[in-house]
């Protein structure tokens, strides 16, 4: 053997009971896997375990780390966390396909998201080009969705209208494309422009290509808030008239009018999953969201792009349109809820001179100006060129734990590395599930867990070696301390690195070692496995 981690407890992601073992490694693969009592495997490497835990790698469902991992080698939020494989491309908006004109408006429009990546070279336009360029060697593994908001800049524009025939081709074209060179299915964002133009026969026609190829539809559907019931629906009769696999993205119900409604959500999803549907989700362990300002305001005001949006703040007339939609009526950017800003927390800017409103809420840095919420907002995403993302304090503990337990749940830590102080789950998803909701809370066992944050979702990415401790699979592998495994990320220091996780392997090197990352860049794209 290369390497043998000796007397290990072996969690491996079938929710069955853990063992003790010897587990031993030539090159990328789990080459045996020895069973105590027994004689032990002998290897170039040994890792005395003393009974730490081992589990397949954890795979992140839902990630922006789309420009973080050409950027940052390091990427110690993820790999710090035992995630081995991340699934980008989310929310309908991301940096393939593109052309010049779509990449400078994706660029501009997910600043709050990912940054403006001024220190990355951005060669690619293709999908299959993004996924060569992470096979240079990069921290984790990493999927890709072919994100329809971008496909529709690519063939419609930013016109909030329906697709003409033509343009309806082009995106399927494109859809096909993406699949074709690699990308695992399809996201979309409909509380975005401009995929949120988007009708049902539109994002149906788009899903059929998604199922030709074997993919599945990630959908960040139409509300959380007001009517998010009726929303799910909706994905879920486009997925099922499709053919489509589904996978909901950040399942939860938010707002106030759906505190406690969880069990709702899930009877819907039970019903489907009864009647034949292919469906999956994944959920943070955490109450507040993340996004961007700008992701608030209604979508007519977005219509024609970034610039457009911002020619309309600043006119008079038509911002007072837009405060209006946000205030009182509820905009669709907002779930269709009334905004309350005293929930809106600024996590991060583009212009350092604008730092100060880091870490308060729009109301509070209203009150501390003398002025009205609106013209504090309105003044922000002004003078940062929609740059702020903001964490929003509109999620309820009790519909978290319910829709953690259910048997199609996945984990996805939706986080955004960008911003002075981004939402915590970036950094502490995984471990805050084993550690708070495992150990502290008991809410899923421990071999359940781990079932959640592996097997569950390499079988919806359809991969044939991973999410297992088995002979013959990947060595994407993390040991953890199932006694003292937890998150140290807060909102108040969110980039803190979590304990309990020593070892993380992918392909059997070494990316973590005694808690500490190396300088290994084991990290590669995981393309579509092809129909068959």
């Amino acid at each position: 053997m290369d390497t043998v981690l000796r007397d290990v407890r072996v969690i491996d992601g079938t929710a069955g009971p853990s063992y003790r073992a010897d587990v031993g490694l030539v090159g990328d693969r789990i080459a045996e896997i020895r069973r105590a009592p027994g004689a032990r495997l002998r290897a170039r490497r040994i890792v005395e375990a003393h009974g730490l835990a081992l589990a397949p790698g954890f795979i992140d469902m839902h990630s922006h780390s789309d420009l973080a991992l050409l950027a940052d080698p390091a990427h110690e939020a993820k790999a710090a966390q035992g995630v081995t494989l991340e699934v980008v491309g989310q929310d309908g908006l991301s940096y393939a396909p593109v052309d010049d004109r779509t990449l400078d408006a994706v660029r501009a429009q997910i600043t709050g998201w990912n940054g403006d990546g001024q220190d990355i070279d951005f060669s690619w336009r293709s999908v299959g080009a993004y996924l060569d360029r992470l096979d240079r060697g990069v921290a984790v593994n990493a999927a890709y969705l072919v994100p329809q908001g971008t496909v529709r800049m690519l063939a419609v524009g930013w016109e909030d209208r329906p697709a003409t025939a033509d343009q309806l081709r082009e995106m399927r074209r494109l859809v096909a494309e993406g699949l074709a060179q690699g990308a695992v299915g399809m996201s979309s964002g409909l509380t975005y422009a401009p995929g949120m133009y988007a009708d049902a026969a539109e994002l149906t026609g788009l899903c059929r290509v998604v199922a030709g190829y074997g993919g599945y539809w990630c959908p960040h559907h139409r509300s959380y808030g007001a009517g998010a019931l009726a929303a799910y629906a909706e994905v879920i009769a486009i997925a099922r008239r499709a053919g489509c696999a589904l996978h909901l993205a950040h399942a939860t119900m938010n707002f106030r009018l759906n505190e406690g409604r969880a069990p709702e959500l899930l009877g819907l999803l039970d019903d489907a999953l009864a009647d034949g549907a292919d469906l999956s989700l994944d959920t943070y362990p955490y109450t507040p969201g993340s996004t961007t300002l700008a992701a608030l305001l209604p979508g007519w005001a977005a219509a024609g792009g970034p610039e457009a949006l911002l020619a309309r703040l600043r006119d008079e007339a038509t911002a007072e349109r837009i405060r209006r939609a946000l205030e009182v009526e509820g905009s669709d950017g907002c779930h269709g809820v009334p905004v309350d800003w005293a929930a809106v927390e600024i996590s991060g800017v583009a212009r350092p001179g604008l730092a100060g409103y880091v870490g308060r809420t729009i109301a509070r840095s209203a009150r501390e100006r003398g002025e009205e919420p609106w013209a504090t907002a309105r003044r922000l995403l002004i003078e940062d060129r929609l740059g702020p993302s903001l964490i929003l304090h509109v999620g309820h503990e009790d519909n978290v734990r319910a829709i953690m337990r259910h048997r199609v749940h996945t984990a996805g830590s939706d986080g955004l590395l960008h911003g002075a102080k981004p939402h915590p789950r970036a950094y502490g998803t995984f471990p805050r599930y084993l550690g708070r909701y495992v150990r502290d809370l008991g809410v899923l066992s421990l071999e359940e867990c781990v079932a959640h944050l592996t097997s569950r979702p390499a079988a919806r990415l359809r991969l044939p070696d991973r999410g297992l401790v088995r002979e013959g699979y990947l060595a994407d592998l993390v040991l953890f301390d199932p006694a003292t495994v937890a998150d140290a990320a807060t909102f108040e220091a969110p980039h803190r690195l979590p304990t309990g996780i020593p070892y993380v392997l992918i392909g059997g090197r070494f990316v973590m070692e005694d808690g500490r990352r190396t300088d290994v860049l084991a990290g590669r794209s995981v393309r579509r496995t092809p129909v068959g």
